[in-house]
């Protein structure tokens, strides 16, 4: 898989760990400087380029490899570019259960529809070789691997307003804009977050919130058929469930998610918490910026009675957690979803993290309880798919790229 260009070959390979890491983190690095004078977000993956893929099999990593020969012969390589992709079964719609003959079986609930679908992220290309169609080289190479190992479709998250990468997929390379989730970020402050005493929040055992989230949550569109592997991932630190507070529930008392399920309270709401095997790292502030920042913390950790906002130490690397899997029902879902980001804030808080974030689709309403600071979030991120192959695994969706977004979508937190 050799190109041309300029006076060397270009090379798309899989990425090789033992002698790739060097040359994968320097294209990184390039990438990430932003404009002078403007702050830029760099993502440390702590020597682990796969990071962002790894915890879903299969995967696969490829670098573009610049190969030059000198005057006397001898061979020079260079890594500039690379891009990641991973494969998994995920729900793509739903039907309704057969009934039998006698037409006298009781109402049920939608069944899942479950698809092979791809996912290309972590694209780059140096950019003094930007425009050269290295980049096009790449999503086409990763393509053939997903179809080579029964992808039905394929999908790739950007910014919305990032319009070479918008151009590539939906121009070049045939995706369609599919969905706009948005990407919703909150600060760790100092002093931790007063809950509502008329919640309480009870912490799942892994395998009772494969219970909840198979038995409530397995019709929503991109949920992940191995949610199993997800919930008992090292990097997962719970699943949490708010109750109200009138001594129904307490952790003794829990009485499993079935039970629960069958007979739940009038209001409730879940999500997890996963810890993102990466830091990041805000650069290109001011003396001035990190002052303000630095003394925004200094009366926070003085005063936390007053329980005023603070910017964490972000001109650090720091950690992030990525809060998924929100659900509930009830006129009160909305607040108790919010009761259980103050949680988790303070959960991040003990755990050192500076951000805790969330990403919602455009029409679900439990976004409402989700507290995020709009400087720091995402109000429309853009992701786009595309459909490989004319058959399908159940003929039921349809074609999955032209049906209306649902009210919720699952986001995986492995791919985050």
């Amino acid at each position: 898989m050799a190109e041309e260009e300029e006076e060397g070959r270009v090379i798309v390979r899989e990425f090789d760990a033992q002698k790739d890491c060097r040359g994968v983190e320097e294209v990184e690095r390039r990438c990430e400087v932003g404009p002078t004078g403007k702050l830029s977000l760099f993502t440390d993956l702590l020597g682990d380029p796969i990071c962002r893929v790894r915890h879903s099999p299969p995967y696969l990593m490829l670098v573009a490899e610049m190969v030059m020969v000198d005057e006397e012969d001898k061979e020079e390589r260079e890594i500039i570019g690379m891009i990641r992709g991973c494969i998994k079964t995920v729900t793509c719609g739903n039907k309704l259960p057969k009934t039998e003959k006698n037409g006298h079986d009781l109402p049920t609930k939608p069944l899942p529809i479950f698809t092979k679908l791809a996912y290309i992220l972590g694209l780059r290309v140096s950019p003094s070789h930007r425009r050269k169609g290295i980049g096009l080289k790449l999503v086409r190479r990763m393509e053939e691997w997903c179809r080579q190992n029964g992808a039905e479709y394929c999908y790739i998250s950007t910014e919305n307003d990032n319009q070479p990468s918008v151009k590539l997929f939906t121009e070049k390379c045939g995706y369609s804009k599919f969905r706009t989730p948005s990407i919703l970020v909150h600060p760790v402050f100092a002093h931790r977050l007063r809950l509502s005493n008329r919640v309480t929040v009870l912490k799942l055992a892994p395998s009772d919130a494969e219970s909840l989230y198979r038995l409530r949550f397995s019709s929503t569109e991109f949920f992940p058929r191995d949610i199993d592997s997800v919930l008992n991932n090292r990097l997962n630190l719970g699943t949490f469930v708010a109750v109200p507070r009138d001594g129904t529930y307490s952790a003794e008392s829990w009485p499993g998610s079935n039970e629960f399920l069958a007979n739940p309270p009038e209001s409730w709401a879940v999500l997890s918490v996963w810890n993102c095997a990466f830091r990041l790292e805000v650069r290109g502030a001011s003396c001035v910026k990190k002052g303000l920042a630095k003394t925004t913390r200094l009366v926070d950790r003085t005063l936390p009675w007053l329980g005023l906002p603070s910017l964490p130490e972000v001109f650090r690397p720091f950690g992030l957690h990525f809060l998924y899997g929100l659900g509930g029902e009830g006129p009160r879902a909305v607040k108790y979803v919010k009761a259980l980001c103050g949680f988790a804030h303070n959960l991040a808080k003990e755990r050192r993290c500076g951000l805790v974030a969330t990403e919602v689709g455009s029409l679900d309403q439990l976004r409402l309880g989700i507290p995020h600071w709009k400087m720091l979030s995402c109000a429309e991120d853009l992701w786009c798919i595309k459909r490989f192959g004319k058959g399908y695994s159940d003929v039921s969706v349809g074609d999955w790229t032209k049906s209306p977004p649902g009210l919720s979508i699952f986001v995986d937190p492995r791919e985050f």
